[in-house]
């Protein structure tokens, strides 16, 4: 099947990695695309009724459809309707969450470019109704993850935009963001981080309020 994007260029999928994987559990994952790796703790999520976080669906618009059989059909042309905004949302604790998650195989910095305008104005617009933006990164090649929410990613965008570094380093996320350590169940908490930075957040407004 061909699916295109509005301006008509042919979307080309990035292709899953087929490293092998080895029995131990802090190992078993290793080589899994980070979105299975979300769906599969998002589903832990749902089945301990802790949250309700799902991938959003991608709005497609079918040009041509094969018709093998009566009984079967095969979309084998078709267009992005829309620009994606974020890969997953849903709520959790009464609050409502908006990410976005990224792999790079860089071991030394995430290229900027991996992420759209829209998406980050997307981010930018949940985060001032008081919902939870952030963004999830993975060096695939150090098998780590960060969590790093928009108000903090904001800064690297805007350095990029007056012409600054145009990618944020191991360093700089390490200092901007809070490390996910994989586990077995789920694979991927990044709830617990995203209540650290709540937690984090709300002391520096009773700080400043001090003040």
């Amino acid at each position: 099947m061909t699916i295109r994007y509005p301006n008509g260029k042919k979307y080309m999928p990035v292709q899953k990695s087929t490293v092998q994987r080895k029995t131990d559990f802090s190992f078993s994952n290793r080589g899994m695309a980070l979105e299975e790796e979300l769906n599969e703790s998002n589903e832990f999520y749902l089945s301990r009724g802790i949250a309700v976080i799902h991938k959003k669906p991608v709005p497609i618009q079918v040009v041509n459809v094969n018709y093998p059989a009566r009984s079967a059909a095969v979309i084998t042309e078709a267009y992005f309707r829309t620009p994606s905004t974020t890969d997953f949302n849903g709520v959790w604790n009464g609050k409502y969450i908006d990410f976005e998650a990224k792999e790079t195989k860089s071991s030394t910095s995430f290229p900027l470019q991996n992420i759209h305008a829209h998406q980050v104005d997307h981010m930018k617009s949940v985060w001032k109704q008081g919902g939870l933006a952030f963004f999830i990164i993975k060096f695939t090649l150090l098998d780590r993850y960060f969590i790093v929410p928009y108000d903090r990613f904001e800064r690297f965008w805007e350095r990029m935009e007056t012409g600054g570094r145009k990618s944020i380093t191991l360093a700089e996320f390490e200092k901007a963001g809070i490390e996910i350590s994989p586990g077995f169940n789920p694979r991927i908490d990044y709830l617990h981080a995203v209540s650290i930075l709540m937690m984090v957040s709300e002391e520096t407004i009773e700080g400043q309020e001090e003040l």
